[in-house]
């Protein structure tokens, strides 16, 4: 199949599909006499493999990894369970990350109970007098590190 199809089977972009391809998560596909990249079934089984990753919220890293010992059937798999280990690890954090968060968001919405001049609501009040601080005082605090970007994310507007 080509690329639009294979794009199309697996609900991918088909520019996330060639960022996996330039990564090492795919490998490179065959081509046609007309130089069209050719892909097989198991290009759509490890592309489905690496967005349900992707979908766990894991990094291009971990699924390196994984894909290593997927791709080496006999080995011992306990570095697979030590990196999924870690990766609760990751998500608890990330849990307790957001909770913070959400206090903090319900912290600030109790500072404007009701409906008024947006001069006077005390929510923009709030953030403008945090926004004031210096900017170590109040750059991501709270904020859900990783939740958007970071390591082994995707370029901006590619879906995974």
């Amino acid at each position: 199949m080509k690329i639009g199809e294979l794009a199309h089977r697996t609900n991918t972009q088909v520019e996330t599909i060639r960022f996996y391809e330039r990564e090492g998560l795919l490998s490179e596909p065959g081509r046609s006499g007309g130089n069209y990249r050719i892909y097989g079934d198991e290009h759509a089984e490890r592309l489905s493999f690496i967005r349900h990753c992707r979908g766990l919220d894991m990094t291009l890293d971990e699924i390196r990894v994984l894909l290593r010992f997927k791709d080496a059937p006999t080995e011992n798999c306990r570095k697979v369970n030590d990196l999924l280990d870690e990766h609760i690890g990751h998500v608890a954090e990330r849990v307790r990350e957001l909770k913070q968060l959400e206090k903090q968001l319900k912290s600030l919405r109790d500072a404007c109970l009701c409906a008024q001049e947006a001069q006077h609501c005390g929510i923009l009040n709030e953030l403008t007098v945090i926004a004031k601080k210096p900017a170590a005082s109040h750059g991501r605090e709270g904020h859900v590190h990783g939740a958007h970007s970071g390591h082994g994310a995707l370029p901006a507007g590619h879906k995974h």
